[in-house]
């Protein structure tokens, strides 16, 4: 179920950037202008476009799809924070020191291994 929202989730960001970069710039926007010339005035009450409905349609979905994944998020949670359940894990053993094929370790030799020296010929 999860999955299935979150996918939905990437489809609708991804179909919301889509649209908005296919709106047209209606100008204002960090001092640009439309290039018309001052002759678009902006009425109080303007028809909204079917790629502006869209956007709403689309931005709307993706919020619910958020809400929706944090409240699946707060249920599947332990009711314990991530710091809590650090200690609680068993430790994994790892192999110390993995055998080379003809016995061989691939550390050298501690003291208690090491071979006997020949006897000094004084």
């Amino acid at each position: 179920m999860e999955n299935v929202i979150l996918i939905v989730h990437l489809i609708l960001a991804l179909c919301l950037i889509g649209v908005v970069l296919l709106q047209r710039s209606e100008g204002g926007g960090l001092g640009m202008g439309s290039g018309g010339g001052g002759g678009g005035v902006m009425t109080g009450r303007q028809a909204a476009s079917a790629l502006s409905r869209l956007t709403w349609i689309f931005a709307a979905a993706f919020i619910a799809t958020s809400i929706l994944m944090t409240v699946i998020a707060a249920k599947n949670s332990a009711g314990g924070s991530v710091v809590d359940r650090l200690g609680t894990a068993p430790a994994v053993e790892e192999e110390a020191v993995p055998a080379l094929p003809g016995g061989d370790s691939l550390l050298p030799p501690t003291t208690g291994d090491a071979p006997l020296a020949p006897p000094r010929a004084d």
